[in-house]
């Protein structure tokens, strides 16, 4: 097999033949050129256009998020930020993985050999998931068309309304079709959303024979429409997402039941909560009248009150990693302040990097955003990004009452903090109605806590499809234990967390 090609950019040459070295350890790459700085290695790319680029963040003449910008625009391929950790270069990491590299790790202490090593495995690591990620898109059909089926909802939900019909879906990719279980059905996407072919989730390498320009990715359009709710197709009821002209090629009362899709005119997002206590969308003007009257009474929950304060009767855990600043801050724009839960959040990433990230998201977001401390009270309003090296869990605080509590416990899954832990913590809350959600990202992590959390009445759990992922590691685990109720694109999830968590 050739190599895939990499392009080292630095502006120190000690730190460039460092990171050369340790990429060429793995005989599947190889170091074509490098480059001094941001204008330089833009220059290179045009000429050599390698498969993949590792790019400093701090450089003179043209630093690295600039040329990132300058790279997604003009030659899309995956880049891999390596940063310091001082406050200047976290916050621009944060910004370019919101620019669309494809992630970032800290650059290694040059005085500590064990520190080097360790970069190295996770660099290589990340080389290889970009190049992989890349390969699959290439070859990924642009439409599909067969319908799979999506875990049904738990037989007893917790406060869940009564009236809605399954979704029509999409199939997963037909070389994904392993095993004769059942798949969960993909939600689909509006007519016009189709799979990003820009760079800013996803990129294709060049060929290993030849290395032309990877070819552009589009962005996404904007959320599609949610649909009105029909009566039910079997009880319990799947929340809705097609119009009531889908019908079931299978018995009703078989969760399996295939769903053929009907087609429909697209209507705008907007929240069905009831009048009396609803939350606006960020977008004010777009209103929706009040479905909930048609609706069976649904039993008594916990008092709320005002968005921020008053007693917790529901709480949103989501879980993320590579790829999961962009798709955080796709998610936390769309949610408005007035949202009537508490979100907790864990992000793959390393000490202080996840303080940069609250606070950039906290700019960007409607809600406030902080990073997680030890004890702080669950509001509603507000999400809580779980501090790099220490798990984020929920715990009681009194009646109604929830907090923080940071763990020094040991890596799980492989990963402190963990998705995992804090969905773990999240399933001893059964009190009170629970959303959890897996974006974008690497490996398993969250996926087999999904699993218990769905087994245990959980009222909502969403994973991200396979469409708009970076890496579709984590949703594809959850995807594949059939415990996710909707799997979504990333510009839907906050439509439809804004539905189903409702004042």
């Amino acid at each position: 097999m050739t190599p895939y090609r990499v392009l080292v950019v630095d502006d120190s040459a000690f730190m460039r033949k460092i990171v050369s070295d340790l990429i060429e350890r793995d005989v599947s790459f190889s170091v074509v050129d490098t480059a001094r700085n941001g204008r330089e290695a833009v220059e290179k790319i045009r000429k050599i256009k390698p498969d993949i680029v590792t790019m400093d963040v701090e450089m003179p003449e043209m630093n690295g998020l600039e040329s990132l910008q300058h790279i997604m625009r003009e030659y899309p391929l995956p880049v891999i930020m390596l940063s310091g950790i001082n406050e200047e270069g976290m916050r621009e990491t944060i910004m370019a993985l919101e620019a669309g590299a494809f992630d970032f790790i800290r650059k290694p202490s040059v005085s500590n050999s064990q520190d080097i090593e360790a970069v190295g495995e996770a660099l290589l690591r990340q080389l290889h998931a970009a190049v992989h990620d890349s390969a699959w898109r290439k070859e990924k059909p642009a439409t599909t068309k067969a319908p799979i089926v999506l875990a049904p909802e738990p037989a007893e939900p917790e406060l869940r309304e009564a009236t809605a019909e399954p979704p029509s879906v999409d199939p997963r990719r037909p070389e994904d079709r392993t095993s004769d279980l059942p798949r969960p059905k993909i939600e689909p996407s509006a007519p016009e959303l189709r799979p990003r072919k820009d760079g800013n989730s996803g990129f294709t390498p060049a060929p290993r024979t030849a290395a032309p320009t990877p070819t552009p990715k589009k962005n996404p359009l904007a959320p599609p429409p949610s649909a009105a709710p029909s009566k039910p197709a079997r009880p319990p009821a799947v929340q809705p997402e097609r119009p009531a002209a889908a019908r079931s090629t299978a018995p009703a009362d078989k969760p399996g039941a295939r769903i053929e899709p009907a087609a429909a005119p697209a209507k705008k997002p907007a929240s069905t909560a009831p009048a009396q206590d609803s939350f606006k969308s960020p977008a004010q003007e777009r209103k929706t009248p009040d479905r909930q009257a048609d609706r069976p009474v649904s039993p008594p929950a916990a008092p709320l009150s005002r968005a921020g304060g008053g007693t917790i009767d529901q709480i949103v855990a989501v879980g993320c990693s590579t790829g999961g600043p962009r798709a955080l801050k796709e998610l936390l724009e769309n949610i408005p302040a007035s949202f009537p839960a508490p979100i907790v959040i864990v992000q793959h990433m390393p000490p202080k990097f996840t303080h940069s990230l609250a606070q950039r998201l906290n700019t960007l977001s409607p809600l406030e955003v902080v990073e997680a401390q030890q004890g702080m009270p669950l509001r509603k309003g507000t999400a809580y990004i779980a501090p790099g090296g220490q798990h984020l869990l929920v715990k009681r605080s009194g009646s109604g009452q929830y907090a923080i509590e940071l763990s020094d416990a040991p890596p799980q899954n492989g990963h402190k903090p963990s998705v995992g832990a804090m969905f773990d913590s999240v399933l001893q809350l059964n009190e009170v109605r629970r959303h959890a959600v897996i974006m974008t990202g690497m490996g398993s992590d969250g996926a087999k806590e999904m699993k218990k959390l769905y087994d245990s009445g959980i009222s909502t759990t969403i994973a991200e499809s396979e469409e708009t992922c970076v890496v579709y590691g984590m949703p594809r685990a959850a995807a594949e234990l059939n415990c996710v109720m909707h799997l979504l694109p990333l510009p839907q999830i906050a439509t439809k967390l804004n539905q189903v968590v409702k004042s």
